[in-house]
């Protein structure tokens, strides 16, 4: 017992009997510290899941939000619609090209055909003084029968494609589908009225080939 009471009353007993509460507040300190720093990581975790990212997300979003209040457009949809106006005009200069194209086309159809039909007419007239000299005791014949069949065939063909005939007796003169080589007096026809038409004259798809050469009477 002794000994006891003399190792707490040196110094360095002393020491020995603060030590443990020392000890004991260094624990406590670190703990504190431990504890300080769990919380500021809470902190930080929380304002990462929520505050924070909205918060950053917000303010990347407004530049493109501001863009858009603006009126700025994206570079891609100016492309786009200057793509698209170019075809547009594209497209039109070709349907005007193409209906040029057709009009041209039928133009210079009805021009050739309108060579070929002058070139014909002469040969119908020939076909009909031909039937009209035909002798009387030869008209019921099989022969005069063959070649009247063969003429009208030849006028049909002529109509299918749009030739027509020009009426002429007993109607008014009309200069821009006849043409007046005589002027008789005959009361029996009216004032201006064709009396007889010495050519016969056609026209293809309503234009005049050939103007009919008539007589008129005063």
């Amino acid at each position: 017992m002794d000994r006891d009471k003399e190792e707490k009353e040196m110094p360095g007993g002393q020491e020995r009997e603060k030590a443990p509460e020392a000890f004991d507040e260094k624990e406590s300190k670190a703990g504190e510290a431990l504890h300080d720093e769990q919380a500021a990581g809470d902190d930080f975790l929380s304002d990462r899941d929520g505050d924070g990212i909205e918060t950053e997300t917000e303010d990347a979003g407004e530049p493109f939000a501001k863009d858009k209040k603006e009126g700025k457009k994206d570079p891609k949809d100016t492309q786009i619609e200057e793509l698209q106006d170019r075809l547009k005009r594209q497209m039109a200069e070709f349907d005007n090209f193409r209906k040029r194209t057709e009009k041209e086309k039928s133009a210079m159809y009805e021009v050739g055909a309108r060579d070929i039909i002058e070139k014909i007419l002469p040969v119908l007239d020939n076909f009909e003084r031909g039937l009209a000299a035909v002798p009387e005791d030869v008209k019921g014949s099989s022969f005069a029968e063959g070649v009247e069949m063969i003429y009208k065939q030849f006028i049909k063909t002529l109509e299918d494609v749009g030739v027509e005939a020009i009426e002429a007796v007993g109607k008014p003169f009309d200069p821009d589908i006849h043409n007046a080589v005589m002027h008789i007096d005959d009361e029996a026809y009216g004032e201006n009225e064709i009396s007889q038409e010495l050519q016969k004259g056609y026209k293809y798809r309503g234009t005049v080939v050939r103007y009919s050469m008539v007589q008129v009477a005063n």
